[in-house]
């Protein structure tokens, strides 16, 4: 064969033994694919994929194409995506939930999770594109700081209706697994500041009968809690009381649990501190306070679930989320003794750090 003359020599492209990568680029591949999945699973809830298989024996790809009014093509390769990632089987041609969409991606379940994708779908995700233009600015994006007073001032009511829906799932959850690791058996009156709507409290009073709770949080959000409150028919065991955990000057007394739950890394640590010192005030001798969140570890290199929430607390918040030893800094300067740091895993933490009023 003649060599064009026109064209460019070719060159060799090999390496050096010595210069061949001995790791493989997959993980990055992982790592870059990963919103793939997520959007995947946010679209199939947002077309209320997992709520039409429920109770049914499983559906073909051709009717669930009817049944979401989508064309075929689409709808194939969605549910091939859903299937991929654990949120769908097929069996006999047909289609069923997994065990894990059945439990949490069922619109009306007791441990529903939609509202947590919805509101990452809706809120987050497009907040965490704006990614670094929070990192070189240092203020969030998914609100507007000169504009707003703090994330929730003027918020779509959809949308923080969404938050709302988002965290009583994330809690729910993550509430049981900490009943699993705190004894609360011989406490009587707890304290749950920010609270929310309550998850933690219907969660722990269940699980505990001697245990009395008390909901803190701002007016707006106690309409939320006094709804769940009531629909868990804890009504006459869980006081819902408006306050500003950061304004008010003392918290609700009368309680010997204080509870603060995936609420110290929405601020700063002055903040925190002043949020500890109106804890310690509040507790009898002997009185304990349970710190639940996710925590990075100390020497700050995860665990990714804890990392990763941090960093987004940059486009929410002014916080961060925190280490056992920081808290435990924090916990004794304050005046707590008995510092003592409880790991597991649950959606909302990864363990709780716990101390006691001398």
């Amino acid at each position: 064969m003649t060599a064009n003359p026109s064209l460019p020599a070719a060159h060799d492209v090999s390496l050096p033994d010595h210069e061949i990568p001995t790791v493989s680029p997959l993980p990055l591949m992982q790592l870059s694919i990963g919103f793939w999945s997520f959007k995947a699973l946010a679209t199939a809830y947002e077309l209320d994929l997992f709520t039409h298989l429920a109770g049914t024996g499983g559906r073909t790809v051709e009717e669930l194409a009817e049944t979401l009014g989508i064309e075929q093509r689409p709808a194939e390769l969605l549910i091939t995506a859903c299937a991929s990632v654990g949120l769908l089987q097929r069996r006999d041609g047909r289609y069923v939930n997994s065990a894990l969409a059945d439990e949490f991606l069922v619109r009306g379940k007791p441990y529903h999770f939609g509202g947590w994708v919805q509101m990452l779908d809706r809120r987050l995700y497009p907040a965490w594109g704006r990614l670094i233009e929070a990192v070189r600015a240092n203020r969030p994006t998914s609100w507007n700081p000169d504009e707003q007073a703090h994330l929730f001032d003027g918020e779509d009511p959809l949308m923080l209706a969404l938050f709302w829906e988002a965290m009583h799932s994330l809690s729910t959850i993550t509430a049981r697994e900490l009943g699993d690791h705190v004894d609360l058996s011989a406490s009587t009156a707890l304290l749950d500041i920010g609270g929310g709507s309550g998850a933690y409290d219907i969660e722990l009073c269940r699980r505990n009968p001697n245990l009395r709770a008390t909901v803190f949080d701002l007016p707006p959000v106690c309409k939320i809690a006094t709804e769940k409150v009531g629909s868990a028919g804890f009504g006459d065991r869980i006081e819902v009381t408006p306050g500003d955990f950061l304004a008010d000057a003392e918290l609700p007394a009368g309680h010997d649990v204080v509870l603060l739950s995936m609420i110290l890394h929405d601020w700063t640590p002055e903040q925190d501190l002043a949020i500890l010192r109106k804890c310690f005030a509040a507790l009898p001798s002997g009185g304990q306070i349970v710190i639940s969140e996710l925590l990075v570890n100390d020497d700050k290199t995860g665990p990714p679930a804890a990392a990763l929430m941090s960093l987004n607390m940059l486009v929410e918040t002014v916080g961060r989320n925190y280490t056992p030893a920081e808290y435990g800094t924090w916990l004794r300067d304050t005046g707590f003794v008995d510092v003592e740091t409880v790991w597991f895993e649950a959606p909302g933490a990864n363990g709780v750090v716990l101390a006691r009023k001398p």
